[in-house]
């Protein structure tokens, strides 16, 4: 089914020849752009690049995730690095088992200072992030790494893109971000124009990606004709294909001197 994200906003060439040449179309662009701006609402839950010096401070640990531990007065634990199990825990020495899934590096810190102020007097602790790779966020429609990326707290709209590596066929005027959520009313979808930042460094709709988003990159207009007449030669493929093989085996039959007629 035709959506309105599917369109790019400026179809110069497109819109005054390819439409007018195809009533059928035209009249599937209208009803696709029918109710279209209701999809962008909630625009204040994302939090943009130029508004916040660090977006992900509440990051919380969990499993694969690694924290790099530094004490300089308890030598045991400084310099760990320590990979978060399974069960939400990492192993020290002289300390044992801490559980410390779903926990930030403060708390990770303050935490550990507390279980060694049993063997030193104001231990210090400092935790930072490792390795994260329980949380990813995603990006699919015209780019070449379709998929799931590792998220790290400092991911916009932008870096997102440039690391999925756009299609030639990609509308980057009109790239949606999704956040879902379990509950309807919490879901918030955006549409960002990154050729806007890209060509006039308008980073207005740079926004911050959080765990779980999801990034869309459509198609222009006659990059969303060439995929649909794709799909429609698709079934006819297969069987052209079968028409030229007994040809090509023939031929290689021949070059490896086949006695068969």
């Amino acid at each position: 089914m035709l959506r309105a994200t599917d369109f790019p906003r400026n179809s110069h060439v497109f819109g005054r020849i390819a439409i007018s040449r195809c009533p059928m179309l035209a009249i599937a662009i209208a009803l696709a752009c029918a109710g279209c701006g209701d999809r962008d609402v909630q625009v204040s839950a994302f939090i943009h690049d130029h508004e916040a010096q660090v977006s992900a401070s509440d990051y919380r640990v969990q499993p694969p995730d690694s924290i790099e531990i530094s004490a300089a007065a308890a030598p045991e634990i400084d310099g760990e690095v320590q990979t978060v199990r399974q069960d939400g825990k990492v192993s020290l020495r002289l300390i044992g088992e801490v559980e410390v899934a779903g926990m930030t590096p403060v708390e990770i810190s303050r935490k550990l200072e507390s279980l060694l102020s049993a063997y030193y007097r104001d231990p210090k602790v400092s935790v930072r992030l490792g390795d994260t790779e329980s949380k990813k966020f995603y990006v699919f429609g015209q780019v070449g790494g379709r998929g799931a990326y590792k998220y790290t707290g400092r991911d916009t709209v932008l870096t997102a893109i440039a690391a999925a590596r756009p299609t030639p066929i990609a509308c980057l005027d009109l790239v949606r971000i999704i956040r879902p959520s379990h509950d309807e009313s919490k879901r918030v979808e955006i549409t960002v124009d990154c050729n806007r930042m890209v060509k006039n460094g308008h980073l207005d709709q740079n926004v911050y990606l959080q765990e779980g988003d999801i990034i869309y990159v459509p198609p222009t207009v006659l990059g969303w004709i060439g995929l649909r007449f794709g799909e429609l030669l698709f079934p006819v493929q297969p069987a052209a294909q079968t028409v030229t093989v007994p040809a090509q085996s023939r031929s290689s039959l021949a070059s490896y001197g086949d006695p068969t007629p």
